[in-house]
């Protein structure tokens, strides 16, 4: 499965905020106050100061501290996680993630978000996990992760009339990737010198309009996960073909916000157990005829 693009919006967010703060202090006495609160004065102590300690507290909304695991995903994208056709979210993550919680005895709660707003939301504590075919490598300083589940890889999906056999035939071609997505990080690093031969490289907010445009000729190529490529040849096999050579090789894990090592584990051990006793794969089965191969679980 998913760059983050929120820093700069939010970094001029919270510097408004300060400067309107700062405009807004008349009284002397109140900026000897704020001065004390950020560490001019100590401030004393008192029965009041309880109210940060409970504040901090209450920060922790990991599933681990609240007994509710409330699964971050993007609902349009197959087989990992999507509406289905009785208008409910499914998907392998999401059945996984229902799983796991009924294991642990947590509540779950499904949360669709926009992709690129996940990091807002998991430091919110909107949500506590990214579960939706979250790719891991490069995102390692940024999350705290389960263990990798499942095998994924980046590729290049065509129409099967175009013609375009290698990564080669791309030059002067159209690209098109999910924004944020593992693809576009690849391409726009270790693959970078390949999409500089491309006559753009653009981003939409989902795979399935992607492919959409890719069958009506509007672009040339997708990349996009392994997954996803396998998916949409699975429900159209005349339509696509995917290219031999992969851009890179990855692994899914599951996202936390960072230190949250506690969720991570008590994750870990549960798929690891419930593919012991057979669940995981009971699960794929319901995927095989979309794409999904056991073939690629990693945690055993």
């Amino acid at each position: 499965m998913n760059k983050d693009q929120k820093t700069l919006s939010v970094t001029a967010a919270r510097s408004m905020t300060r400067r309107s703060l700062v405009a807004g202090v008349a009284s002397a006495a109140l900026s000897l106050t704020l001065l004390a609160g950020c560490g001019g004065t100590p401030a004393a102590t008192n029965e009041g100061s309880s109210a940060g300690s409970a504040t901090k507290a209450a920060a922790d909304t990991s599933a681990a501290a609240t007994g509710k695991l409330i699964v971050g995903f993007d609902q349009s994208y197959p087989p990992y996680g999507y509406v289905g056709d009785d208008g409910e979210y499914t998907g392998f993550d999401l059945d996984l993630a229902q799983a796991v919680a009924e294991k642990e005895g947590w509540e779950i709660k499904l949360e669709p978000i926009d992709w690129d707003a996940k990091d807002t939301l998991l430091d919110s504590g909107a949500i506590n996990c990214i579960w939706n075919g979250f790719t891991m490598e490069g995102r390692e300083k940024d999350y705290t992760f389960s263990d990798p589940y499942m095998l994924n890889a980046q590729v290049i999906v065509v129409r099967a009339d175009s013609g375009i056999a290698s990564q080669e035939d791309l030059a002067g071609k159209t690209v098109v990737t999910q924004v944020d997505s593992a693809a576009e990080d690849v391409l726009e690093g270790d693959a970078a010198d390949l999409a500089a031969t491309f006559a753009s490289l653009d981003t939409i907010g989902e795979y399935n309009t992607a492919f959409m445009q890719l069958e009506s000729g509007a672009v040339d190529a997708v990349a996009c996960d392994l997954s996803i490529a396998r998916y949409q040849m699975a429900a159209k096999p005349d339509a696509y073909v995917m290219l031999d050579e992969c851009l890179s090789e990855e692994n899914y894990a599951v996202g936390f916000k960072k230190g949250d090592t506690k969720t991570a584990k008590a994750v870990t051990e549960a798929l690891k157990a419930l593919y012991e006793d057979g669940t995981v794969e009971t699960i794929a089965v319901k995927y095989a005829d979309q794409g999904l191969s056991m073939d690629n679980w990693q945690l055993k």
